[in-house]
């Protein structure tokens, strides 16, 4: 008798389990890579430095919160689901040569235990509940890392991490769950990679009040603990839990195997900050269509499948692929650059 209650109850665990894995889990490809941020520097051209950008083709200098509706506005979105009209991005990581010159690192689609997510540059989005939660908000945003942060140990490793990627095949995967194990705050620099994944994880308490903060972090807070695990208990002071939000970006770096090029010091890789990964960061603005991510809280939609009980649709790839807008601040940004850019506008080497 106790051998079969203990199977029940075992059974009952792995199905605990499972619903608690159901997650959306989508690609996002680059809509621009561009020199702007309608969150820290609104309206502003040539911003201290350069952003890679997913989501709403409405995305531009400015983005005043609830005014500029950016469901309504966009007419398609470089993400999987048709009704996510939100923007994504974060800096940019580059090589710098021994020369002296930078190149881009090229992103490339994420696969992993879940299945392979296609996508033309961008990264992987995940929402991530934890029980019963509340989806944003009209005018919700919030930023994740600090773009002028110079020291690791001010991070937690089970927010921001990256992991060195030994193969090209982004299904060999690699490790645990993000930010365990071997995951470093810096970025890896070893000519063993052949990719860097690239991993930041939101906050996932809210005040229940305040759509921004002046700093874009104070209206959120982490729950207690860390990692993808849809966040733990929250704080008195941010008592509203919300769906946590994942970015993994895989930066394909074996383009800059060959040691010979590499800087004689300091490292080859680094953000577009001029910084390393204690730097590295993540703005968010929310723009799903209605209540659809609600409903897809609620009725488990898992991965980047369509979701009738939601009202999700997913796009194919060349669909998704095929958003994209021009640079509103012009300037090169791909092939050898005489400078990163930062200040003026770009030169090609």
């Amino acid at each position: 008798m106790h051998q079969w209650a203990s199977l029940a109850a075992a059974v009952a665990l792995l199905a605990n389990g499972a619903v608690a894995q159901n997650m959306l889990r989508f690609a996002c490809s680059q809509l621009v890579v561009d020199r702007v941020d309608p969150l820290v520097n609104p309206g502003i051209r040539y911003t201290p430095h350069l952003h890679q950008i997913v989501g709403g083709n409405s995305f531009n200098l400015t983005m005043t919160p609830v005014e500029y509706d950016l469901a309504k506005r966009s007419s398609c979105t470089s993400c999987s689901f048709t009704q996510d009209k939100s923007n994504y991005w974060t800096a940019v990581m580059f090589f710098k040569a021994k020369n002296g010159t930078y190149q881009r690192v090229p992103q490339v689609g994420n696969g992993g235990p879940q299945g392979r997510l296609e996508n033309k540059g961008g990264l992987d989005v995940y929402y991530i509940p934890s029980g019963k939660v509340t989806a944003f908000k009209p005018g919700f945003r919030m930023l994740a890392g600090n773009a002028a942060n110079t020291d690791d140990n001010q991070v937690s490793k089970g927010n921001i991490c990256h992991r060195c990627w030994t193969s090209t095949n982004d299904n060999n995967f690699v490790g645990g769950a993000p930010c365990t194990g071997s995951d470093t705050v810096g970025i890896p620099q070893d000519t063993k990679c052949k990719m860097i994944r690239q991993t930041i994880i939101f906050p996932t308490c809210w005040d229940g009040k305040n759509l921004d903060s002046p700093d874009h972090k104070s209206h959120v807070a982490y729950g207690q603990g860390s990692g993808a695990n849809g966040g733990g208990n929250c704080p008195s002071s941010h008592p509203v839990k919300l769906p946590q939000v994942m970015y993994e970006l895989m930066w394909n770096v074996t383009n800059f195997a060959d040691k010979s090029i590499w800087p004689d010091s300091g490292p080859a890789f680094m953000y577009s900050m001029n910084l390393g990964g204690s730097a590295a960061h993540g703005d968010y603005v929310f723009g799903w269509e209605g209540d659809s991510l609600q409903k897809a809280m609620d009725k488990g939609c898992n991965l980047n499948r369509d979701c009738p009980a939601a009202g999700l649709t997913a796009q194919t790839a060349d669909k998704y692929n095929a958003c994209t807008i021009k640079q509103q601040a012009p300037e090169p940004v791909d092939g050898w650059l005489k400078a990163m850019p930062m200040g003026e506008m770009a030169i090609k080497a």
